[in-house]
Formats: structure tokens, C-alpha cells, sequence
């Protein structure tokens, strides 16, 4: 029986099939505009058959949040507090430009309703009144009371009464979602997953018949913190499925790392529309709490990632001072770079990549690539200009996940993927001062691989806001958020025999300082539900020896070796490369 991966991307879609005799056939091609499309075409080119288990990553989630293009949402809030989503937070948009604007909140002003009621920290101060709720018309309702995370009886009865009301419609309470303290995050990430709810239960509905019909399990799918779970799980809150494919990507980073014998790594996703970037800690991917998505917070379990608008697709442009620029805006699969022939005019990292010798005439999905083409889209603009400047955008996001997380990045090794990442690893790994460069064989469908080898995995979360010292019901397992009294923002800790001096260490590692005689509030406990993921050996490679400068054409991707670096293969046909 084999096991199949498909991870959908902004250009690409890519499969893994692992057979049991431990061939990995793998396919690439361009991502169609109805996802479910791409996701079949690429079963059928690596010939999946006999399947036992099938996992998918999509992005079906995040584009329709950045698109805007999900349900028509209403939200439902405690009576003086229904216009927290427009309220936010105080602080700036960006913090040295007055004008920025904030992301538009997902649920207009005139959709915002309060019912009366008012739950305390410890009771009850004023009793729900189901007849204040307004009459409203959506198709998807956020409901997000005061509280309702110590007392979940009113937020639950406006619910059920939403439902009774609208049958149609998809209710979401923040209970079921996020039940944590932090009144605009929880109604904001409430409000996402409502806002999600009927445009990816239609995608995910639409995909499991279609997978059933051609003799495929039901699929799995990838949720953002790492790990699978069922279709119906990810229909019901598609809020933890918004980052579905760079999950999956860093955990197949840390399966190749683990492999290659690194416990810590950091991932390097390079597509052709973004690069994601991320921490491998222990051999697990570095979780976080909450992450801001289209300039909306999102508060759910997620691994750690930064993404920048610079892939190979990514344009480059000339600013009103003539300085080269590239990204955020991309060249897409269709027409993709001007070198595809496919009738993009406009000059892409790509191209840039390509005139500089470091791509093969055809690349994966025998696309032939066109130099005339590329020399004339960049006309007037360097190519190594263009790689600097895409190199130095992405030397950011790899500092944000570990210099700025308190981690030395000598310590780790670079897991260069996705179908542009290993063209400019080297020169990334020598900024960083970085001394391995892992580059998979399969670097060009390495998120595919990670779905092929995650657990299934379900998070939880309670709540807690009180002083460690009266609790006495933790978990043996689990990470605690914990803070020091007065604090506004918790670090998260696993949980162990001495809590107290790991957080201690933690924050001084963070920081820079410990307050050892101050006391310590325990926020929330985080357990995950998981069931380890299937167990399989890789294809070996055979033995090669790379002197840069070369260039390597790898399965969907291609790797540059630069000048003083060398590349060997190891057991799992990883290519570990060192500076020479």
C-alpha cells in the first residue's frame, strides 16, 4: 500500500507518492484556478494507486482570506463591546508611518451586533437577555461574549439561538475555536473561521467525493500547527487550516534534518510566488500562539513561520529613484516569468537566475526556458542586482526566526527547499555565517514529503490567567504560557518537573534578564492529541562529489553550489554542503 502527499501551492502543485518498496515518485505541476482540478492531476501523474493513506495541504484558506472573497459574515459581541473588531488594539499599523492604514476588519460596522449580558472574571454581573438579540442576516455569524472563556453558558445559548434562527448559516463561538483570554485576538480569529467556514467546506466536501470516486482514501489534511486530521474537522474550523502548506514544508525539513543527523535547523521555503522561513528546535517544528495573517491576528496553535514576498516568480522593478526593488507582487504560474514562453513580459528573479547560468535549459514539468526572453524583460536592469536584492529580503525573514527569537543561527543547519531555495542558500548560509547546507533530493516537493510523513494532530488550549503557585491540575505533557505577574505577553514553556527555573531560563534567553523573586502567572496550558505518522525509509542516492561553482538539477528544483562551497551526498541522497 503507498502513501500520498499533495500540497497545493500559489504556483505549483506538487505530489509524493511512496510505494511500499520505498520508490518516491514525485510530480509538479502549475496550480489551476479550482484547486481541487490540480489536486487530481497531480495524483494521476505520479499514477497513485492502492493508496492507504492521503494527506493535502491547501491553500484554499489563505487565498480566499487575502482575496477577501469569503462568506458574508455578521458578528455577534456583548452589548457595548460588539464593535471590537473595528476597535483593534491601540498601537500603530506601522510604527514610523502615521498614514498606514489597518487590514479592514472582515465584518463591516453595520454587520456588528451586541447582546445584553455581562459575564466578570468570576460571575455573573448581568444576566443574558436572548430577545436583545437583533434580528440579522448572514451567511456565517462570529459570536464573541466578554468572558467567555471563565463561563461559557451565555456565549453558548447565543449560539444555539443563532442556529435556531439561521439554519443556513454557519455559527462559530469563540469557545470552540479559541477559548482564551485576549478579547480582540479571540473575536478576530472567531471571526476568520466563520468568515472561512462555507468557502472551504465547499473546497474540502468537494475534494473527498471527488478523491472517493477515484479510488483515493478520504483525505487528510494539514492544519497550521504541523499535523492532519480529518475532512470534517477541517471543514468545521478551516481557521486551522490557514497555513496548511508551509506547515507541512518545515515538517519535512525537520524529517530531512533529523535524518542528516541536525536536531536544530532552520527551513527555507523558496517558491515561486513567497518564501517561507522557520525553526526546526529538537527535531520538531517551532510552534507559536499567535501569528498575524493579512494583517489580522490569528490566535491558534501555528508553526512559527515568516513570510516575505520573494520567490522566483517575484518581479523585478525599478523604483522612482531607480533603485532595484523586487516583490511582493509575482508573475504567478500563468504566464509566469518572461522565460517560460508563456507570454509574461514582465522581469522576474527567475529570469535574473537564469541569465546568470545558474538554471538548466529545461526545468521540472519540461518547461524550456527562453534566454532571450529573460535578457529582454530585465533590459536596463542587472541580474546579481536583482539576486541581492531578493537574497537581502530574505536574509530579513531568517533573522526574524532565530537572531530575533534569541537563537544563534551557527548553531543551526539551512534546509533549502521549494523550487528557487537552493539557488540561493549558499550565499544566505555565508550571510548567517552558517556552516551546513542540507538540500534534499526532492527539494522542489518537499512540503508533498512532509505530508507524507506527519502525524495527526489535534490542539487544545485552556485557560487559566492566575498565579502559578495556586495550580494544581497540570498536565504531564504540554507547554504552559506563562508570564511574570504584571507582564503583558507570556512566553510559552514545555511543562516539567521544575516549571518555574525553566521559565526563569527561558526569559533570559529571550530577554536578557531573570526576575527570580517575582512571581509567576500561569495564562493557558496547550496539550496536543497526536497519532505519529507513518514510518518509511528513502530512496538512497548515489555518491557525488560537487566542487562549486555548479549547478545541480534536482527533482523540481535546481541547486546552485557557489564558489568555495562543496557539496556530498549522503544515505538519504540529501546534498550536505560545506564551505570548502
Amino acid at each position: 500500500m503507498a502513501i500520498l502527499g499533495v500540497d497545493v501551492g500559489g504556483t505549483f502543485t506538487d505530489a509524493v507518492l511512496l510505494t511500499d518498496e520505498s520508490e518516491l515518485r514525485t510530480a509538479k505541476i502549475p496550480t489551476a484556478r479550482r484547486q481541487e482540478e490540480s489536486v487530481l492531476a497531480a495524483v494521476a501523474s505520479v499514477g497513485a494507486a492502492e493508496v492507504e493513506r492521503f494527506a493535502h495541504g491547501t491553500t484554499v484558506a489563505t487565498n480566499a482570506l487575502l482575496e477577501r472573497k469569503g462568506a458574508r459574515t455578521a458578528f455577534v459581541g456583548t452589548e457595548g463591546f460588539e464593535h471590537v473588531l473595528h476597535l483593534r488594539r491601540q498601537n500603530r499599523a506601522e510604527l514610523y508611518r502615521l498614514c498606514a492604514e489597518h487590514a479592514e476588519p472582515l465584518v463591516p460596522l453595520e454587520r456588528c451586533f451586541g447582546v445584553r449580558e455581562r459575564v466578570g472574571p468570576e460571575r455573573v454581573i448581568a444576566p443574558l437577555e436572548l430577545d436583545s438579540l437583533p434580528e440579522l442576516e448572514a451567511e456565517a455569524v462570529a459570536v464573541c461574549l466578554l468572558f467567555s472563556f471563565r463561563d461559557l453558558d451565555h456565549e453558548r445559548a447565543v449560539a444555539e439561538e443563532l442556529r435556531r434562527r439561521l439554519p443556513n448559516a454557519r455559527v462559530v463561538a469563540s469557545q470552540e475555536i479559541s477559548p482564551e483570554f485576549r478579547e480582540y485576538e479571540r473575536a478576530s480569529t472567531t471571526a476568520i473561521d466563520a468568515y472561512l467556514g462555507p468557502v472551504v467546506a465547499r473546497y474540502l466536501e468537494a475534494l473527498g467525493e471527488r478523491a472517493v470516486a477515484g479510488g483515493l482514501p478520504e483525505p487528510l489534511v494539514m492544519g497550521s500547527s504541523g499535523g492532519v486530521a480529518t475532512v470534517q474537522e477541517a471543514a468545521a474550523h478551516p481557521a486551522v487550516a490557514l497555513l496548511s502548506g508551509p506547515a507541512a514544508g518545515t515538517v519535512g525539513a525537520a524529517l530531512l534534518a533529523r535524518r542528516a543527523g541536525f536536531e536544530n535547523a532552520i527551513s527555507f521555503d523558496m517558491g515561486g510566488t513567497s518564501t517561507d522561513v522557520s525553526l526546526v528546535l529538537g527535531g520538531q517544528a517551532d510552534l507559536a500562539a499567535e501569528r498575524e495573517v493579512a494583517g489580522l491576528p490569528l490566535r491558534l496553535p501555528s508553526v512559527d513561520l515568516h513570510t516575505v514576498g520573494a520567490g522566483g516568480g517575484s518581479i523585478v522593478w525599478l523604483d522612482s529613484g531607480g533603485a532595484v526593488r523586487v516583490g511582493p507582487e509575482s508573475a504567478g504560474a500563468d504566464p509566469g516569468p518572461a522565460c517560460y514562453g508563456r507570454g509574461g513580459t514582465k522581469p522576474t528573479v527567475t529570469d535574473a537566475n537564469l541569465l546568470l547560468g545558474r538554471l538548466p535549459a529545461t526545468l521540472a514539468g519540461g518547461i524550456e526556458l527562453d534566454a532571450g526572453a529573460a535578457r529582454r524583460a530585465l533590459e536596463g536592469i542587472d541580474p546579481a542586482a536583482a539576486i541581492e536584492v531578493v537574497n537581502a529580503e530574505m536574509l530579513r525573514a531568517l533573522r526574524v526566526v532565530s537572531v530575533e527569537r534569541g537563537h544563534d543561527p551557527r548553531e543551526f543547519a539551512l534546509v533549502a527547499f521549494g523550487g528557487a531555495g537552493p539557488l540561493h542558500a549558499c550565499a544566505l548560509a555565508e550571510e548567517l555565517e552558517i556552516g551546513t547546507v542540507l538540500v534534499p533530493a526532492a527539494a522542489g516537493v518537499l512540503s508533498a514529503l512532509g505530508l507524507v510523513a506527519s502525524e495527526e494532530r489535534r490542539d487544545r488550549v485552556v485557560p487559566y490567567v492566575r498565579p502559578l503557585a495556586e495550580v494544581d491540575d497540570l498536565p504531564a505533557d504540554g507547554a504552559a504560557d506563562l508570564r511574570y505577574a504584571g507582564q503583558s505577553f507570556e512566553l510559552t514553556v514545555p511543562i516539567q518537573a521544575d516549571l518555574v527555573e525553566a521559565f526563569h531560563r527561558a526569559h533570559e534567553e529571550r530577554y536578557g534578564y531573570a526576575d527570580r523573586n517575582r512571581e509567576l502567572e500561569l495564562v493557558a496550558v496547550r496539550t496536543a492529541e497526536t497519532r505519529p505518522g507513518p514510518q518509511f525509509d528513502l530512496p538512497p542516492g548515489d555518491p557525488r562529489h560537487v566542487d562549486g561553482p555548479a549547478t545541480v538539477e534536482l527533482d523540481g528544483a535546481t541547486c546552485f553550489v557557489a564558489p568555495r562551497w562543496v557539496g556530498d551526498r549522503d544515505g538519504d541522497s540529501t546534498l550536505v554542503l560545506t564551505k570548502a
